[in-house]
């Protein structure tokens, strides 16, 4: 990629914060952008803007057609970034926007594989994070409507003679910065958030922990306000189908889910803080509750399937646990996994010696 020359860059005028070996996954996350729609949660290029209106707040994404909006796994850079500030201030040590690491640190931090293909996948991440535009009237003060931005406002590759990869470098703005590191806008987040494959699942978790958090009797939203607030472009009965196999399937780590409808008979996405066990009973008391086939087709032009489906290329396939399964097969033979598991770790198989009765 090409850069400007130190004189012209941003980097001149900061002192580089060097990022701290990590002992597992990030766990920060930055509460403005866990329920508004700030990113795409497609794996195919979106280059149609979001546009986004709640009271005073107002949010617009815009991407250019040369690498597409900023997903919500490219966002995974963002939260890596914002936690190494935060555990640098916790400790008492200086931080800046200018932030200095090596593609394996974050390749690591979050769980993805370490070849040639996921360093040139981090790549592109950060050319659709520096293209991405967002104008946003959150945060703002008294004399000031709207900020704009871009996820990162530069970034530069050092590479050996070699061709190898010896260190990225790159500047977050100034509206990300000052958010990470005020604590009343920062939460922590379940490490297992980076094995949900799915957009919506990892969107959902983020909304989930935001509004949930550790209340025991949890949040809930209409089905059509979680559709205005995603930002998807799946039409709204393909995304209703898509939140009742995530119900189904209770993917999200410390999370229960159950469908429920007000007055007016509209379904509603009740989440609460629950063990593994209680999130799956929640699905299993859930299956066949809201009469939808949860492994049906729509047959829509954009589906909810598509608009939401996991990154490609993210994750080698050898480490996948999907596979080449069909949806079927991977829906069924994951949830009977989570439960085994899930019994196997509070005692309760058949046949384990010295389990509860």
């Amino acid at each position: 990629m090409s850069t400007p020359s130190d004189s012209l860059s941003e980097r001149a005028g900061l002192t580089p914060f060097v990022a701290r070996p990590q002992d597992g996954p990030p766990r920060r996350d930055q509460r403005d952008l866990m329920e508004r729609p700030f990113f795409s949660l497609s794996k195919s290029r979106r280059v149609r803007p979001i546009h986004y209106r709640s009271g005073a707040i107002e949010l617009e994404v815009h991407a250019v057609p040369e690498h597409g909006m900023a997903s919500i796994w490219d966002a995974d850079i963002l939260i890596w970034a914002g936690s190494q500030l935060v555990e640098a201030a916790d400790a008492g040590l200086p931080t800046s926007r200018f932030v200095r690491f090596t593609p394996y640190q974050f390749l690591t931090a979050v769980g993805r594989g370490t070849g040639k293909q996921q360093y040139d996948l981090l790549k592109r991440a950060l050319a659709r994070l520096q293209s991405t535009s967002v104008r946003t009237t959150i945060r703002n003060g008294p004399h000031w409507q709207r900020h704009q931005f871009s996820w990162i406002n530069e970034w530069e590759e050092c590479v050996l003679a070699t061709g190898r990869s010896e260190g990225l470098e790159l500047v977050l703005p100034d509206w990300f910065y000052r958010g990470v590191l005020d604590r009343s806008l920062v939460l922590t987040i379940d490490p297992d958030y980076f094995r949900l494959r799915g957009g919506i699942e990892r969107w959902l978790y983020r909304v989930a922990r935001k509004h949930g958090g550790r209340q025991p009797r949890g949040w809930a939203f209409q089905f059509r306000h979680l559709h205005a607030k995603s930002g998807s472009l799946a039409r709204y009965s393909d995304f209703a189908l898509d939140l009742r196999r995530i119900v189904q399937r209770q993917p999200l780590p410390g999370y229960a889910l159950r469908i429920e409808r007000d007055d007016r008979g509209e379904e509603l996405l009740r989440f609460w803080p629950a063990s593994p066990v209680d999130r799956l009973a929640a699905g299993l008391r859930d299956i066949g509750r809201s009469g939808a086939n949860p492994l049906g087709r729509t047959g829509a032009s954009v589906s909810a399937d598509q608009a939401h489906e996991s990154q490609p290329g993210l994750w080698d396939r050898a480490q996948s646990p999907a596979g080449n399964e069909s949806n079927r097969e991977s829906n069924f033979r994951s949830f009977g996994e989570h439960l085994r598991r899930a019994l196997s770790d509070h005692g309760r198989l058949p046949g384990r010696k010295g389990g509860r009765s």
